[in-house]
């Protein structure tokens, strides 16, 4: 009801600021000249309006609904954000430890897309997290150009960018970073990489085939550069059912094989870091079934180990969706190879198209042969997005 007051109001502004600027033209179809006074033989062309008189009307609709008026030097501006919102209680397996319970902001994303055209445009994306001190800082996550047709099928993303994994896994395989990360970020998981990273990032979208292929500095978007050379990394997609150039969704069915990998010499200036693993992922509007395989060599340094993730998704019922993930590190890096372990099961409720509601668990066994860092997290989450 506000907002069709509101429209009604500004129709009225408008129609009342113009109406006494509308000017009546007729033409000589003869001669082609045209004017102001109607005259036997003239052809009608219609009630026009100056810019002038347009500008003006637009100045007193936004004074009318009292609208700050945004200027840009592009012609269209997107504002977005996300935000994670929850609550965790953590229940450590060794008694010596205190359980804790906390309220929690896991991400606050604010985003501005500036487009000079309807495909390219200047991202901007701002986050908050908490520091060592447990103090709020905002965190610059990307900062780039996108540019769309700079090789058939591919676009460049040039600045702090993304990198070739994590936000397509996001997109199409674990659709809940609100509770945990994917397999190769997640710090109890494989702890390979990051999202973002400052770089360049060649995307290539087709029916049967995507990829993403980038040069990267390699510490990641919040870890500074140590070493002496850049990190080339890929995704490779086969997309069986022909929905590479497509934006899919949970009612959508898609099958994808992907191919990913990151080869990073003097890797924070000291040991290099290659790693490799296979992702293959079905969904239809009943459930997705996704799994991924591992390998990293990184020289005997801390990130080198295999290892595999599992996960799952079944909606039985409209808006709800239960879920279910497992996954499994192997620390090659040491001489007892331990494992580390996660498992996470959990239920979803889409309230509406803008925020949903999750409760999960969430068993964390960083290492089997240490008990006392085991951890059980009971989590309560809403996401919200617009």
């Amino acid at each position: 009801m506000k907002r069709l007051l509101l429209s009604t109001v500004a129709a009225c502004v408008v129609a009342g600021s113009l109406s006494g600027g509308a000017i009546t033209l007729y033409q000589d179809p003869n001669s082609g000249a045209v004017y102001t006074k109607d005259a036997p033989g003239r052809i009608k062309l219609g009630d026009f309006i100056s810019v002038k008189d347009i500008k003006e009307a637009k100045s007193k609709t936004a004074k009318a609904l009292k609208v700050t008026q945004v200027n840009a030097k592009v012609p269209v501006l997107k504002f977005s954000g996300t935000h994670y919102l929850g609550y965790t209680y953590t229940d450590y397996e060794d008694d010596s430890k205190e359980s804790s319970s906390k309220f929690e902001t896991r991400r606050n994303y604010l985003q501005i897309k500036a487009y000079w055209n309807k495909k390219d445009y200047m991202r901007v994306t701002l986050d908050t997290y908490q520091d060592k001190t447990d103090d709020w800082k905002v965190r610059l996550k990307y900062a780039y150009v996108y540019f769309s047709d700079v090789l058939p099928n591919t676009g460049m993303e040039f600045g702090q960018a993304h990198r070739p994994w994590i936000d397509y896994e996001e997109h199409n395989g674990w659709l809940y970073r609100s509770i945990a990360k994917v397999f190769v970020e997640e710090h109890n998981g494989a702890h390979l990489t990051n999202s973002a990273d400052l770089g360049v990032n060649f995307k290539t979208k087709t029916p049967y085939f995507s990829s993403e292929i980038g040069l990267f500095n390699g510490e990641g978007y919040h870890g500074r550069q140590s070493g002496n050379s850049l990190s080339f990394e890929w995704r490779l997609t086969a997309n069986l059912l022909g929905t590479g150039k497509k934006h899919v969704h949970l009612d959508d069915e898609y099958a994808k094989v992907s191919f990913l990998g990151q080869q990073n010499s003097k890797y924070k200036g000291a040991d290099d870091l290659n790693w490799w693993g296979i992702h293959a992922v079905y969904n239809q509007p009943l459930f997705l079934l996704a799994a991924m395989y591992v390998d990293s060599d990184n020289e005997g340094g801390s990130h080198e180990g295999k290892g595999y993730s599992v996960n799952a998704e079944v909606r039985p019922i409209e808006k709800w969706s239960f879920i279910g993930r497992y996954d499994d590190w192997t620390d090659k890096s040491k001489s007892d190879e331990p494992h580390k372990k996660e498992y996470i099961v959990g239920v979803a409720y889409k309230y509406n198209k803008n925020v949903k509601m999750l409760a999960n668990i969430f068993s964390i066994d960083p290492n089997d042969n240490v008990d006392d860092d085991k951890k059980t997290k009971y989590m309560l989450t809403t996401e919200v997005k617009w």
